[in-house]
Formats: structure tokens, C-alpha cells, sequence
């Protein structure tokens, strides 16, 4: 026990059973029971969660309320510091790690994120919805300023003087009028920090940071720079064997025939088949490979919609399973009665749609699963939701959740695509036959077909104009791509928004900005189209009939960085605007685009997208998310498209699934940050995307006139029955 609280007063400890009450213990009895160290408690947090990190089980979780469940401070000054957010590209490790050192006031390098690792970290829903800045950061915050507090007040009674007089700097108190300091490590000695602290618990405010705020490079880039980082599919344990599972060729599609003879004749090759899994486990990849390849396998695929008739499909196919009364439609709070009809007014009403698109992530789904003697099951895997994966596995197995752990190495990327357990239920169920560790990594081609896609969207809009250009009526529609970034942010009397969910033919799921790119696209688009239709400047139509602060805020520094309105668009050239907000996040893009009416093509040749989400933690991490989005924003603006029918995905290889290339990116991407300190700071990682893809389609309509309404704009070829582009036709 540290014997620096060895006269420690009442502890409280809330009551689990009852809270946010607390009971109270004298500290003889908190020592008997919990031994030494300092207890935190705060008000306590209920998750709606499988389980909380480090043992409990079931239903909504009340969050771990110690200071030792999210930090450690060793005796060698090294700060551990959990959490169940991870890592996937958006480098939330560098942030989070800026925000504790920050309150902790300790250098950032002392920092260690301890991150997805469902035995060490506390619970968490996943990484998602751009809530790690918003969400854990305050947490972290919170605790390590709770931490420094404690450690202020543990200096102060070694001393026997004044905690208020006392300083801290560099990971060390230190006593002014005494010259004495003792460093964080010398005042824990390495134990757990357990002690009672007021649940309102001040922070640094954001205009005072000092390593907040600042471009400090990634936490640990040099180790991906050298290639030292193992991501899932690198992970190797002794002993382990490679696994292979049997996909049916397209989608509903039943098993008629089963021959694995050949393959089972393979030297150490053992074919797995438990209902309709099939599986089997090779002492090499190689021959894993060809093992998959001699199983002789016939299947029935009934017919299903193409990219054809998608959106007829769509529109036609409701899904109303488990959504009540409301037939399958979800109307948005703020609706109202109609508005009385404009004299004068201008009536529009337009469709938009969005294909299937795939995440195609760097690194595929893979997975090492292993089980001991004492038959707990150890997964590492690739994942937004590591204990969600968990929950699988739990399930899957019908396992105690104390004896499954999953891990998370920092992965190579997910864009929302990575929050199933589909790898790691299948190396598990590999490894528990084989009775070996089995690491399965998926091919690009099952990457393609097997994962979930962003869904397909239309969206029908109506509006009406009067002749002074204020939108008077307005009406949106989206069938079965969701319902985020669907309701306006414009003034309108009586706005009507409603998603109506569809049967989708595809799996589908989260996928980065989830349905906000598609219904941004659709209203900014149709924002462009009604200014045009009475005869505004696109620009002065959205400021017309914007008062929204923040949004307006971006909207003006989008567009005089980018100097909209000092050259006029021409048969070649074309200027186009796009603005939006989601999830705590406020951009405005502007986008030029240079046309050659010979070749049919269309290169966005200059981006500037104006971006504000509150106090900035990392201006460069911030930066980098905003050309991070541009960039993948432009793959599903001009090219990417799933394309199916009959079940089976007909482009399921990069070859044949357009990406941007560095040809098209843009020569110029400008990215000016709006540092809003007076604001808490929201998630980056999304809604940098909505406003890119508005910005090119209405750049495109300035320049030829044309309007493209379907998503992609530019299709490389019109396989399967996309749309043609008039660009490509």
C-alpha cells in the first residue's frame, strides 16, 4: 500500500445497484477490502453494451469510474493509456494521446495508447460515427486531469502544506518555496491510482493547450515508415496453420454438390464441414490455395435484381420488417403541415441516385484465432468493434466472455467496412477443428463480394422558389441509403424529409459519411438546380437562404479562398459549390473541373474545402482527414460502382473496381481549418466527404450544361446497366 494514504478520509464508492448514489466507507474498511491505491469515482455512465471491459457481462454497462482503468502511471514516469477506440488510419492515437498529455502536463512522448484490446481496455460501443474525439476524448481528459489532481494532493500531504501552492510541469510537483519535486512515477511508485474526486473535474480550456492544438506527427509513424508494424495479416503465433472457408458462387445461392477427396489427399490439409460451413486448414498458404481450388463444389444461384433495375427495386421493395406502423418510413422530427403555395413561386422536383460501392480497404479482412488448454479463445483481428467481435465469438461459441479476448492491431483501414466479426468467427471455428492457431486472411476477391457494401440510394426531391429566391416548400425523399444528413440545414416553413428503408438485394452496412454523402449530394445538387432555375448566383442562393452560423462560417471561407465568382465558368471549365454539416462537422467545398469535350473526360483539377468541428486537437491529423476525404470522395463521385447481377458481383478485382489513381487527383487541394477554441471538438472522419462530390457535379453542369444526377457521374464503362455518363456516352 502507498503509504502516503495511509490517512486517507471517507472514500465513497458509488452503489452499482443504484446509481448515481454512492455509499460511503470509513478507510479501514475501503483498505480491507480494496487494498492501497487512490479510488476515482465520477458520475457514473451507463453504455448500452455486451459487456464492460476487464470482466462483466450482459445488457447496458455502467463504464469503469476509476482513474486505473483508463491510465497507469508507472514508477519509470511511463503512462499507460486504455481504450477501447482504435486505430484505423484516422491516427485518433496521436490525438488522444495529445489530449491526456495535456491535462496530465507531462511531455506527449510519455504516453503509450493501449487501444482495442477487449482484457485491458474498458468497453466500447466501436469506433464509429466520428465519436472518438467527441466521446473518448473528454473522458480521457477528464480522468487524466482527476489523475493530476490526485497526484497534486498526495504531493501536498508528504509535504505537509498547501496543494494550491504547489505546481506541475513535465510530469513532475514541485514546491516552490521548498525547492523539492517529486515526479509522477516517485509519487504512484507503480501503483494503481485509487482515490475520491468531485465528478465535476476542471479541465484545461482549449485556448490555454499547449500540446493540444499543436501538428505533433504520428504517434507512431516510424514504425509503419520501416514497415516494423504488423497489421492483422501479418500476426503469426507457434504452431499456427492457414485457413480457407468454401464461398458459394453468388448470393442465396444453395449447395448442390460436395466433393473435398482431392483435397483431403493433400499432405496436411484437414477439410472442416459443420453445416453449411466449409472449411479447411493447411500447414502453408500455398497450399491452402490449392487445397480451396480441388474442392469440387455445383450451386444453384435463383435469379435477383441487377444494377438494371436497382432503384425501381428500391423504390418498390420496402423493408418493414421490426419497424412498426410507420410501413417501412422513417419521417424526420421536424415536420410540419405544408406550407400555403408562393405566388410567383418556382416548382422543381428532381431523382438522384447512388450505387453500391465497395470500402476496398488496403488490408482485406484477416484474423489469427487460438485457444488454449484451459480453452479461452485469443483473436486478433482487424475491427471497429473489438468488442462487438467479442460478442460474436461469445455468441458463436456459446463461450463464458471471460474466456474470449479479442485484440486489435492497427489495421489497414475500414472506412466502416471493418465493424463485423466475419474473419475472426471463421479462424476461430478454423482453429477449434484443427485444434492448432489458424490465421485466415480473405482475398480481394471475397474482400469485393462477401463484405458489406455502402448501400445503393435514390432520392427524390420537390421544392418550390419564390421570386425573391427563398425556398418556400421542400420535400426529400431516400429510399433504402439511410437517413443521416438527411433533414436540411436550410430555412424552409415547413421542411418534409422521410428515409424509407428498402429490401436491399446486396448486403450492406456502415460505410464512411454512411448516407450523408448520398443525400448531400442530392440537396446540394438541387440547391444548384433551383438557384439556376431563378436565375441566382449559387453561391448567393445558399446564403439567401442560410442562416445557420457555423455553416455559414465555412461557407464564406470556402469561397473566397477558392475566389468564387472572380472567373466565370466555360465550355472547358467549370466552378461548382457544395456545402453540409453531420455529425459536429461543418464543410464547404468548392471544386473546378477541367472538361475536354473531344475526349468526353473530366478532371477535377482544384479542390478548397473549408472545414470547422470545433477546438482543433491536431491541425496537420485534421488536414490530412480533409484530403483523405476529398480524395476517396472523388472514387465515388466520378467512378466507383458495384457492379451485380444474378447474385454475383461482376467487378470484384481492383483491375476491374475503378479507384482514384494519383492521375486523378486533383493538382491543387486546399484545406483551410476554421479553430474554434469557445467549441468542444467534434469527430473528422466523415463528413469531410459530403460536400466533394455536390461541388464536381455542379461544376460539371457550369461547364456543359449538363446534370448529372447519378452517382457515379463519370463511369469508366456502362458494364451491367449503369447510367451513361454524357461525359462517356
Amino acid at each position: 500500500m502507498n503509504p502516503l494514504l495511509a490517512d486517507a478520509p471517507e472514500i465513497v464508492i458509488p452503489d452499482p445497484a443504484n446509481a448515481p448514489r454512492c455509499f460511503a466507507l470509513d478507510r479501514r474498511t475501503f483498505l480491507q477490502l480494496f487494498g492501497g491505491g487512490m479510488l476515482v469515482c465520477l458520475t457514473p455512465e451507463l453504455a448500452p453494451a455486451q459487456e464492460s471491459g476487464r470482466g462483466g457481462s450482459g445488457g447496458r454497462q455502467q463504464l469503469p469510474t476509476e482513474i486505473s482503468a483508463w491510465l497507469h502511471i508507472a514508477a519509470d514516469n511511463r503512462i499507460s493509456v486504455f481504450t477501447g477506440k482504435v486505430e484505423v488510419g484516422q491516427n485518433i492515437r496521436t490525438s488522444l494521446a495529445q489530449l491526456v498529455a495535456e491535462e496530465l502536463m507531462v511531455p506527449f512522448d510519455a504516453i503509450t495508447m493501449v487501444m482495442g484490446d477487449t482484457d485491458l481496455t474498458p468497453f466500447d460501443q466501436g469506433t464509429f460515427g466520428s465519436q472518438s474525439t467527441p466521446q473518448m476524448g473528454p473522458r480521457l481528459r477528464t480522468m487524466a486531469a482527476a489523475a493530476r489532481q490526485v497526484l497534486v494532493e498526495i504531493a501536498a500531504k508528504q509535504w505537509s502544506c498547501d496543494a494550491s501552492a504547489l505546481v506541475v510541469a513535465n510530469g513532475k510537483v514541485t514546491a516552490p518555496n521548498s525547492n523539492q519535486s517529486l515526479t509522477y512515477g516517485q509519487l504512484t511508485r507503480g501503483e494503481k491510482l485509487v482515490a475520491t474526486v468531485s465528478s465535476s473535474v476542471p479541465l484545461i480550456p482549449a485556448k490555454d493547450w499547449k500540446i493540444a492544438g499543436t501538428p505533433i506527427p504520428k504517434a507512431n509513424g516510424r514504425e509503419f515508415v520501416t514497415g516494423k508494424h504488423q497489421y492483422p495479416s501479418d500476426i503469426s503465433v507457434p504452431g499456427m496453420m492457414f485457413g480457407k472457408v468454401l464461398r458459394p458462387k453468388g448470393y442465396n445461392a444453395t449447395l448442390d454438390s460436395l466433393d473435398t477427396s482431392a483435397a483431403e489427399k493433400m499432405p496436411g490439409v484437414k477439410i472442416v464441414h459443420d453445416g453449411d460451413f466449409i472449411g479447411l486448414v493447411a500447414p502453408d498458404a500455398y497450399t491452402a490455395e490449392q487445397a480451396l481450388a480441388a474442392i469440387k463444389a455445383s450451386w444453384t444461384v435463383p435469379a435477383q435484381p441487377s444494377n438494371k433495375t436497382i432503384f425501381d427495386y428500391l423504390r418498390n421493395t420496402p423493408e418493414t420488417a421490426g419497424r412498426g406502423a410507420g410501413g417501412g418510413t422513417r419521417a424526420n422530427a421536424t415536420a410540419q403541415p405544408a406550407a400555403a403555395p408562393v405566388p410567383g413561386a418556382t416548382e422543381l422536383a428532381q431523382s438522384y441516385t447512388v450505387q453500391y460501392i465497395a470500402h476496398a480497404p488496403l488490408e482485406p479482412r484477416a484474423a489469427v484465432a487460438q485457444w488454449d488448454s484451459a480453452g479461452k479463445l485469443t483473436v486478433w483481428t482487424g475491427t471497429q468493434r473489438p468488442f462487438g467481435v467479442k460478442d460474436e465469438l461469445v455468441a458463436a461459441f456459446h463461450l463464458d466472455p471471460a474466456q474470449v479476448r479479442v485484440i486489435h492491431p492497427d489495421m489497414g483501414s475500414g472506412y466502416g467496412g471493418k465493424h463485423t466479426g466475419d474473419a475472426a468467427v471463421e479462424a476461430a471455428r478454423l482453429a477449434k477443428s484443427a485444434g492448432t492457431p489458424v490465421r485466415l486472411v480473405w482475398t480481394r476477391e471475397e474482400e469485393f463480394t462477401w463484405a458489406y457494401f455502402r448501400p445503393a440510394g435514390l432520392m427524390e426531391l420537390k421544392a418550390s422558389v419564390a421570386p425573391d429566391g427563398s425556398v418556400t416548400a421542400w420535400e426529400h425523399h431516400n429510399y433504402n441509403s439511410g437517413n443521416a444528413g438527411l433533414d436540411t440545414p436550410y430555412n424552409v416553413t415547413a421542411p418534409v424529409t422521410r428515409y424509407h428503408p428498402s429490401k436491399s438485394p446486396l448486403r450492406q452496412g456502415s460505410y464512411r459519411a454512411l448516407a450523408s454523402t448520398a443525400n448531400h449530394f442530392a440537396r446540394e445538387s438541387f440547391m444548384d438546380e433551383l438557384a439556376h432555375a431563378v436565375n441566382m448566383d449559387p453561391l448567393a442562393f445558399r446564403r439567401r437562404n442560410l442562416t445557420e452560423p457555423r455553416l455559414l462560417a465555412v461557407l464564406n471561407a470556402a469561397a473566397e479562398k477558392f475566389g468564387w465568382g472572380a472567373a466565370k465558368s466555360t465550355p472547358t471549365r467549370g466552378f461548382g459549390i457544395g456545402c453540409g454539416m453531420e455529425k459536429g462537422g461543418h464543410v464547404a467545398t468548392c471544386a473546378e473541373v477541367a472538361i475536354d469535350p473531344a475526349a468526353r473526360t473530366v478532371k477535377v483539377v482544384r479542390v478548397v474545402t473549408a472545414w470547422e468541428s470545433g477546438a482543433v486537437v491536431n491541425p496537420d491529423g485534421l488536414r490530412n482527414q480533409n484530403m483523405g476525404a476529398i480524395v476517396q470522395g472523388l472514387g465515388g463521385a466520378l467512378f466507383e460502382a458495384i457492379q451485380f447481377a444474378d447474385g454475383r458481383i461482376l467487378n470484384p478485382h481492383f483491375e476491374s473496381y475503378r479507384l482514384p489513381r494519383f492521375s486523378d487527383c486533383p493538382l491543387a487541394v486546399e484545406v483551410v481549418l476554421i479553430d474554434r477554441k469557445d467549441i468542444p471538438s467534434a469527430g473528422a472522419g466523415e463528413t469531410g466527404l459530403v460536400g466533394l462530390a455536390p461541388a464536381v457535379g455542379n461544376a460539371i453542369f457550369a461547364a456543359t450544361g449538363a446534370r448529372l444526377r447519378n452517382m457515379p457521374m463519370a463511369p469508366t464503362d456502362a458494364v451491367a446497366g449503369l447510367p451513361p455518363s454524357p461525359l462517356t456516352s
